[in-house]
């Protein structure tokens, strides 16, 4: 899965059956075709791929309770409040904002925000969510929550 402005994008791999044992698996990879395949096999997981991620592409602002995200102005609002964030920290919110309930892990996040190459270690994603939170939270709202040796959520409102 591939991460841009809060959309996911599916990644596909199409190969070849000799190609399969010098395949490496990514976390990023959605789905494997090996080509050719059977008939209408393709085509029936492109359709599985977009209802599962479909996104309504005109929709730029994410809003949960108090909580506003301008996707294309960069701009994050609690309770009409402006919040300065850096670009790490709106990548986070973004990601963590865009699929509530869903539980990242650390190395999920770190692939998904800071990208393959990133050398450091899964305690910067701790950093940043320490940061954000102190940034966009209080007692009242709380937005991303800990999942205890696995990773970051951000809460489902009802």
């Amino acid at each position: 899965m591939l991460y841009c402005q809060g959309i996911e994008i599916p990644v596909i791999v199409i190969i070849n059956e000799n190609q399969i044992t010098s395949l490496r698996l990514s976390t990023s990879i959605e789905e494997i075709f090996v080509y050719p395949g059977y008939p209408g096999e393709f085509e029936l997981r492109l359709s599985k791929l977009n209802s599962k991620y479909h996104v309504d592409l005109q929709e730029t602002i994410i809003k949960h309770r108090h909580l506003f995200i301008d996707l294309e102005k960069y701009e994050v609002y609690v309770s009409d409040k402006k919040m300065a964030l850096t670009y790490k920290e709106f990548q986070l919110l973004v990601l963590l904002a865009s699929n509530p309930g869903h539980v990242y892990s650390r190395e999920d996040l770190l692939s998904r925000i800071w990208g393959y190459d990133y050398l450091g270690g899964t305690r910067t994603v701790d950093v940043h969510v320490r940061r954000l939170r102190s940034k966009i939270e209080d007692s009242s709202n709380v937005f991303v929550e800990t999942v205890w040796n696995v990773g970051y959520k951000f809460k489902v409102i009802d």
